[in-house]
């Protein structure tokens, strides 16, 4: 029997508050979560902007610097998983609901309401095109990369546990096993279960968007909650299995059908004007990249809130999932070299992710400017992709493979989750006892109801923000601790871009 850490009581307690606050005082815990969302947003934008930034330039140093070429884990090691199937994995985890969710909806809103243009027009399309890819790209990727690669670098080629807090052992030393690792681990495990259940919450209101548009189910509490229960008992079906054989599988599943609905929408939608836009918006976006990583819009009192409900918003709900993401992404990346990582984790899904929006975005502004159908009129967010749906060919097809591809992801997020949860609460263990498991899945699908019981989709961005801001923290210290073991493993291995100069009294063998 695995032993279960002080973390994990610890955090079930916070979470067992948290749940029964919701439940008898929904209208307070809104209104809490408000307040402490509207205060961090206002005040700490620009420490959000600034601190993604330099995770992004980070990111890039190692890829660029001889240290890219140590391995994640012992040097003759080889990749666990072949590059697709950790590609699948990596991305099912990371991204998969949200892209259904917001696929049409964001691309759709920046269009009506864009962060400097007049709504409605040419320059809002590309400029809402512009910053979906910005809030999708590589500055989303370069806060799981760099959470995945001190996990990954300290668990496979340290041979430390696979927790948070053992990734700061190089500036604490042995203070990470005590109270100080422990508080650590406790901020960044409450942090996972709050970001993952802000994407359970939004995968029960995108499920129920599309029962609603085929069959006409009610869109309310009653059928969410449903719903997460039918899918709380399959993601642990597959949390039994283990992460070999549920995760794999479905993960696998997850690409096929993305794919799939990607290719379909592709074809039956303005295909043209798709690839224009594609085309367009990548070359602004790497054009634009800069200004849109510092903007903060300091006198100008609309702007700034449009930054703080998307951009900070965004980077908070990245942060908040990191801890859950990079867990996950490190225990399937064993054996590849730190450039080999970095450019699949950064540049891969960030391209995936630009296709994905430019052609759900596209078509969605598509029929918005053709008066065809007033897209405007949709005020559930999780029926915008069905009503996109409803005005194209096929439709019926298209909403059943996105129903069955939101459930899939759903699935494959909290099992991953539920995993990950595991391993932090039981001292690192890679196979972590199924009672645990059970425990986390339950709780995680609590908060998510109590989430949307409390206040909908706005308590569910509230409590993430909040969540995220003390992990931010331990991004910082994480960054700064795996620079420092790198370093010194640089020195080590004799590691440089240059060999280093002979010394004048060394002989030059001719």
């Amino acid at each position: 029997m695995k032993r279960i850490s002080n973390v994990f009581w610890i955090t079930i307690a916070i979470v067992l508050v948290a749940v029964v606050f919701g439940v008898a005082a929904p209208k307070s815990f809104q209104e809490i979560t408000a307040n402490i969302q509207s205060f961090i947003t206002s005040t700490f934008g620009w420490y959000y902007l600034i601190l993604v930034t330099a995770i992004v330039i980070f990111c890039l140093f190692l890829i660029i610097s001889p240290i890219g070429t140590i391995r994640l884990g012992k040097p003759d090691e080889k990749p666990e998983y072949s590059t697709l199937t950790w590609f699948a994995m990596l991305f099912s985890a990371g991204m998969g609901i949200g892209l259904v969710f917001w696929g049409a909806a964001e691309p759709l809103s920046h269009f009506g309401a864009p962060p400097m243009a007049e709504g409605g027009t040419n320059e809002a399309f590309k400029e809402g095109m512009r910053y979906t890819f910005f809030h999708w790209g590589i500055h989303a990727w370069g806060i799981y990369a760099v959470v995945a690669l001190a996990l990954a670098y300290f668990k496979f080629r340290k041979d430390e546990p696979g927790l948070i807090s053992s990734t700061l052992r190089p500036l604490f030393g042995d203070k990470v096993n005590g109270p100080l690792g422990t508080i650590i681990d406790v901020l960044a495990v409450f942090a996972t279960v709050v970001g993952v259940a802000t994407t359970l919450g939004f995968g029960a209101k995108q499920i129920n968007g599309g029962l609603t548009y085929l069959f006409g189910i009610p869109n309310n509490f009653t059928m969410w909650f449903i719903i997460i229960a039918i899918v709380t008992v399959l993601f642990m079906i597959s949390a039994w299995s283990g992460l070999s054989k549920g995760i794999k599988y479905l993960s696998n599943a997850n690409m096929v059908l993305a794919v799939a609905l990607l290719v379909l929408v592709f074809i039956v939608g303005p295909t043209l004007l798709i690839l224009n836009i594609f085309t367009d918006t990548l070359g602004a976006y790497i054009q634009n990249i800069i200004q849109m990583s510092f903007r903060i819009a300091p006198l100008n009192d609309e702007h700034q809130s449009w930054i703080n409900g998307w951009t900070i918003f965004y980077w908070a709900w990245w942060i908040s999932w990191s801890p859950f993401v990079g867990i996950f992404i490190a225990r399937v990346s064993r054996g590849r070299t730190i450039r080999e990582f970095l450019f699949g984790v950064l540049l891969m899904p960030s391209l995936v992710s630009f296709i994905w929006f430019a052609t759900f975005g596209t078509s969605a502004i598509d029929i918005q400017q053709s008066g065809v159908f007033d897209l405007s009129q949709i005020k559930l967010t999780e029926e915008v992709l069905f009503a996109v749906f409803d005005q194209l060919p096929w439709s019926a097809l298209l909403s059943i493979v996105a129903v069955i591809l939101v459930s899939t992801f759903f699935i494959t997020s909290a099992d991953s989750a539920t995993f990950v949860l595991g391993m932090q609460t039981t001292y690192g263990s890679l196979t972590p006892p199924n009672s645990v498991k059970l425990t986390w899945g339950i709780a995680q699908s609590s908060v998510a109801l109590i989430l949307l019981y409390s206040g909908g989709l706005q308590a569910l961005q509230n409590a993430l923000i909040a969540a995220a801001f003390p992990f931010s923290f331990i991004m910082i210290l994480m960054m700064l601790s795996l620079y420092r073991s790198l370093t010194k493993e640089k020195k080590e291995l004799g590691l440089y871009i240059k060999p280093k100069p002979r010394k004048k009294t060394e002989k030059i063998n001719s």
